[in-house]
């Protein structure tokens, strides 16, 4: 079996140590083959807080690991670093690409750089990129579920949100779900959900499910949702392929990760 573990937004220069040390464990107790880190790892782009971020990846002791940048981690008041050179704090700590894909047995997982230079929050995927993804697909064995990673959400669940939605989700989408991908994970809006967005759209012929997770570590709370992450479980085996998601968050009064919401994933290939 593999499996995965999803941090996003843990925005490192608002974390708390309770909470890091009951990650730490959760890691030590579940052994994840794969980590990925959908974006806004740090705050404010600070080296000190991509340096606190990549120590404590690190301390996880994951033997692969997937980043992708955030918002957050492009510097936000040096505009002159923001117009040159405005990952290259992220790459020195995270890199050396902006578009990683780790590709193990069971696992075909592919990065998206959806963040942009001249764009303060909002995330946008084009053309080319899309057409990456698609090819990067191709290439997955028969064996291995495919995971797409983003950080601004293909899909949310409330019109305040709608803002925060990434621009070219829809043409994504539609290629993405053809090409044979299963999952599109993302974060950026700090709410966990799960969503299979062919009930949502119109013209897909196959499942692709959007995989939300919430903040790991940070303060930034919304909604009185607590801390968490999503470990993913997928055994590969046929006729009938499925994984099964899980929520953990984070519980003050034991100071531990719970399993707070498991769910299969059906998935519409035979192979």
């Amino acid at each position: 079996m593999a499996c995965l573990l999803q941090i996003s937004d843990p925005h490192f220069g608002t974390v708390q140590p309770a909470v890091m040390q009951a990650l730490a464990q959760l890691a030590q107790e579940q052994q994840p083959d794969v980590l990925v880190l959908s974006g806004d790892i740090t705050q404010r782009a600070r080296v000190s807080q991509f340096t606190d971020a990549r120590a404590f990846c690190d301390r996880l002791a994951i033997p692969r690991m997937l980043a992708i940048a955030g918002n957050h981690d492009i510097p936000l008041l040096n505009l002159c670093q923001r117009l040159f050179t405005p990952y290259a704090r992220f790459l020195q700590a995270f890199g050396p690409v902006l578009e990683p894909v780790v590709s193990t047995p069971l696992l075909h997982v592919i990065g998206v750089k959806t963040t942009r230079r001249w764009r303060h929050k909002n995330g946008e995927v084009s053309a080319a990129q899309i057409g990456r993804v698609v090819a990067e697909l191709a290439r997955s064995a028969a064996a291995q579920l495919r995971i797409v990673v983003v950080h601004q959400p293909v899909h949310v669940l409330h019109a305040e949100d709608q803002h925060d939605r990434l621009r070219g989700w829809e043409p994504a989408v539609h290629a993405w779900a053809e090409a044979g991908a299963d999952i599109v994970m993302g974060g950026h809006i700090h709410l966990p959900y799960l969503c299979d967005l062919s009930t949502r759209l119109n013209g897909m012929g196959r499942r692709l499910w959007c995989v939300q997770a919430g903040t790991a570590l940070s303060t930034r709370l919304r909604q009185g949702i607590p801390n968490s992450v999503n470990l993913l479980r997928y055994e590969g085996t046929a006729p009938l392929l499925s994984c099964r998601l899980e929520r953990w968050d984070f519980q003050p009064a034991s100071g531990r990760f719970d399993c707070v919401q498991s769910s299969v994933l059906p998935l519409d290939r035979m192979h």
